[in-house]
């Protein structure tokens, strides 16, 4: 019986759901009208819910800046679905209702009903939960403080005084911007990578922004990336124009600290326009950038004093990141290669790109004849052989000549890839050589032409494509001139064919001299020139520093386009071919510092010769008649040092109607007082005047050099009757004065007791005085004393940046009384035993760096104005000259 009655309670319980199961399949069909109709009016309901809501996030969103909280968007994003699906099956609705019979309690097409019937009523159930889930008190939410993400960066090498410096900029509450600036691949980016980690590794407080700044579109560029930190990146943002971006980043940031790391801007980059509120000591907000450029530094932040330049590494630590990258395994693989590896890194000249890129070129090469051919090329500038070199390093370092603004400036930049490494190269010299080549715009005067090839100059100091050594000369860093002999060599425009400083002793040969524009055979010890080049197309040909004696007559016959030709310093070169009147396009000139002893006749077919440089050439003693007067385009004329006698010249240049640049050397004070009297001796710009080896005087009125108003240079050399330079009271009454005076030189002027003078050169920069064993003082007060009315009102050595005093046994005083000397960077003092004491005030060098060089036991007697100078100046004090060296010499 109880198994009986166990399984009759089965069957009921089966019996009653099959019936429920009946009843309820019946049930859709007939309330398919009616949940449809309650399905239309909950939709409905649930899309005003859902507008509403997104309606509080916008204004969360743009206008308070909040981020909407998780739960808000998952329900946002199923109310989405949910809407979606209810419609779907609403549009589908009416095929089914005409299905229904029997006053819709049955269907035509029972299955299909039922089964849509189910969809109403289970999406019907989900639009009421997602209405009763949807009112929420809050809909959004300030989010923290992201930190700073790690960046990848390798181990640095000689970085940590520079993160160290930076870092306590950071800290500084008047530091807000500031700017590390250097040349390419010389670290900045990696240093920016450290200082973003150290905020990672600190607390601090700040909202950490690194952004990548682009040449192109750098402001939306910079932009993006904020959005990604701080929260606004989504699709809405991508369609917004720059000034709505601008505004959401604003609202953001304006009341909030933040550290903006900005690597590798081009130009001035608005911080306003991105959005970016500018950081103020209120605020205390930064923004620490990385360029290429100085004048973008400059722009971004004016006081350079808190601006840092990455420089080179010093041999020390070249060689460490050297060894790192190349491994030290391969420099024990032979004896010779550690040495042969000092030589490849001294070439990379401490370029961190350099050294990281060929010493990985070189880690799997393991023999000394590897090293030595690595190094060979190395030397003749033609890395782009070596493993990854020309397609990643001199790439990365062709951005900054690709920023330059013109192609002229580009053209301007690869012509000092001439000169050699390490080369100093005098700016004037290079612009001369510019204007010679007709780089420059056509000018209609001589100084405008020059004043653009000092701007070009200037714009490349600033792309960190060249380096400023001091006021007359800059040079070419290594790496960056192998990059420009590698980008020559890739232009279509004409090659470069480039041996300066290649110890060559023979006339080099090439296979293709028809394509060569630009040649330097400069600082080698070629002796000969006695093989034709046939060079259709050479515009520049540098010979220069070389021991040249022989040039064959036919040398020159087939280079019809050569315009500079630069000869100087070959102090074996006694005469030059006749052959060179074939040089019908030639307008510049350079044969200084040669052994030549007279000029040809045949230079008068040099019709388009507007440069001429005779400087020091001291055996020089005949120039034929009416030869210079015949080269009427002459514009410049350089004759100081020269040996032939400047009243012939003068004579010879009064018709010479182009000529703008003269300078020019007097061996007495009556030569001097004869050139006066020549129209040209004031109509022309005569820069630099030589004084030599006076004999006949023994006082100098300077009067006449005084009204020189383009005098630049003045030499007194080897005057040893000299006893005084007098000053005339009408210069200092306004008749003359050395307004364009910058730098004075006197040597061997050994009675002379002073040069007061030089107070009357407003704008002197560099005063050298060397060799004079009676110089007591500069400075006279007497004579200043002598006009009255002028000592209170002087404004003595406001512009000099240089001084060098040498060999001046009796000198004991330079002036009276203390002076600022406002511009003051480096004081050079040897062999001046009696000289114990420095006209330097607290205000000397203001704002700037005063390096003092001299003997170790001169400086540590000198005495000082008050302590406080003295504690100003004495850690910049640099021995110059050992005690065995002082001894000996």
């Amino acid at each position: 019986m109880g198994n009986l009655f166990s399984i009759s309670l089965s069957l009921d319980t089966i019996i009653t759901r099959c019936w429920d199961s009946a009843v309820g399949k019946a049930s859709f069909p007939c309330k398919l009208e009616e949940n449809l109709h309650a399905l239309k009016n909950e939709v409905e309901e649930l899309k005003a819910i859902r507008t509403y809501l997104m309606s509080r996030v916008r204004v969360a969103e743009d206008e308070q800046q909040l981020r909407r909280l998780p739960q808000v968007d998952l329900w946002l994003q199923r109310a989405n679905r949910v809407t979606t699906d209810a419609d779907q099956l609403i549009v589908k609705s009416p095929q089914h209702v005409e299905k229904l019979c029997m006053g819709g309690c049955c269907s035509r097409h029972p299955r299909s009903t039922h089964k849509f019937g189910k969809q109403i009523a289970r999406i019907l159930q989900e639009v009421k939960d997602m209405k009763e889930k949807g009112h929420f008190s809050d809909v959004a939410y300030k989010p923290p403080i992201p930190s700073a993400d790690k960046r990848p960066s390798d181990p640095t090498v000689g970085l940590e005084s520079y993160v160290n410096q930076v870092w306590s900029y950071i800290q500084k509450d008047l530091v807000r911007i500031s700017g590390i600036y250097g040349l390419g691949g010389v670290g900045k980016t990696t240093l920016l990578n450290q200082i973003n980690n150290k905020f990672h590794d600190t607390t601090h407080g700040y909202l950490v922004i690194w952004a990548v700044a682009s040449q192109d579109r750098p402001i939306e560029k910079v932009q993006d990336e904020i959005a990604k930190i701080i929260g606004l990146s989504n699709e809405r943002w991508k369609s917004k124009s720059l000034d709505e971006k601008a505004g959401d980043i604003r609202s953001i940031l304006y009341n909030r600290r933040f550290a903006l790391l900005l690597d590798d801007i081009w130009e001035w980059f608005d911080l306003t326009r991105a959005g970016l509120p500018l950081p103020t000591q209120e605020n205390g907000s930064k923004v620490i950038f990385t360029t290429r450029r100085l004048d973008v530094c400059c722009q971004m932040q004016p006081n350079m004093d808190n601006n840092i330049r990455v420089e080179c590494l010093p041999p020390g630590e070249a060689f460490k990141l050297f060894e790192e990258k190349v491994g030290s395994e391969t420099l024990r693989m032979h004896p010779d290669i550690c040495k042969l590896a000092e030589a490849v890194v001294e070439e990379c000249a401490g370029l961190p790109l350099a050294l990281i890129t060929i010493g990985r070129a070189m880690a799997s090469k393991k023999t000394r004849r590897e090293w030595e051919y690595a190094t060979e090329v190395l030397r003749q500038s033609a890395a782009s052989v070596l493993p990854g070199v020309g397609k990643e390093m001199y790439p990365k370092l062709k951005f900054s000549y690709d920023s330059l603004t013109s192609e002229r400036v580009k053209y301007c930049f690869l012509y000092c890839s001439l000169y050699p490494e390490d080369y100093l190269i005098e700016k004037d010299e290079l612009v001369d050589c510019w204007i010679g080549e007709g780089l420059l715009d056509e000018h209609t005067n001589l100084s405008n032409a020059r004043n653009q090839g000092h701007f070009i100059i200037g714009s490349l100091i600033d792309a960190c494509l060249l380096e400023k050594e001091d006021n007359h000369f800059v040079k070419m860093h290594d790496v960056i001139r192998d990059t420009a002999l590698w980008i020559a060599g890739e232009s279509e425009n004409g090659r470069f064919f480039v041996k300066s400083g290649a110890q060559l002793k023979e006339q080099p040969k090439a296979k293709k001299w028809e394509e060569v524009t630009r040649m330097s055979l400069m600082v080698n010890q070629i002796e000969n020139l006695t093989e034709i080049l046939e060079c259709p197309n050479l515009q520049t040909l540098f010979l220069g520093t070389n021991d040249l004696k022989v040039i064959i007559n036919d040398f020159f016959n087939f280079m019809p386009m050569l315009r500079v030709l630069d000869l100087s310093r070959n102090e074996n070169l006694e005469e030059l071919p006749v052959g060179i009147a074939k040089l019908v396009s030639l307008e510049h000139l350079n044969l200084s510092f040669t052994k030549i002893r007279k000029l040809p006749v045949e230079l008068k077919a040099l019709e388009k010769l507007k440069y001429l440089n005779l400087e020091c050439t001291v055996d020089l003693e005949m120039i034929p008649q009416q030869l210079i007067s015949s080269i009427s385009k002459l514009q410049v004329l350089k004759m100081e040092g020269c040996g032939y006698g400047c009243l012939l010249v003068l004579e010879e240049i009064e018709h010479l109607n182009y000529l703008n640049v003269l300078t020019l050397s007097f061996r007495s004070a009556s030569e001097l007082e004869k050139a006066s009297r020549f129209n040209k001796f004031f109509s022309c710009a005569i820069e630099h005047v030589g004084l030599l080896d006076f004999r006949d005087s023994r006082s100098l009125n300077i009067m006449a050099l005084a009204k020189l108003q383009h005098l630049c240079t003045l030499s007194l050399w080897s005057c040893m009757d000299l006893e005084e330079v007098k000053i005339e009271r009408n210069i200092i009454e306004g008749a003359g004065c050395f307004h364009s005076l910058r730098y004075v030189a006197l040597t061997g002027c050994n009675h002379l007791r002073d040069v007061s003078w030089v107070t009357f050169a407003p704008h002197l920069e560099e005063l050298w005085i060397y060799g004079c064993n009676g110089l007591e003082e500069i400075i006279s007060e007497e004579k200043l004393g002598e006009v009255a009315e002028l000592k209170g009102n002087l404004n003595l050595f406001s512009k000099l940046d240089y001084l060098l005093l040498d060999g001046l046994p009796k000198l004991k005083t330079i002036y009276h009384h203390a002076l600022p000397f406002p511009q003051l960077k480096k004081v050079h003092i040897t062999g001046c035993p009696m000289l114990k004491k420095l006209p330097l005030n607290s205000n000397s060098a203001k704002g700037q760096r005063l390096i003092i060089e001299g003997q170790e036991r001169w400086w540590k007697g000198v005495e000082w104005e008050d302590e406080f100078t003295r504690i100003a100046f004495l850690p910049t004090f640099k021995p110059l000259i050992s005690e065995e060296m002082l001894d000996t010499n």
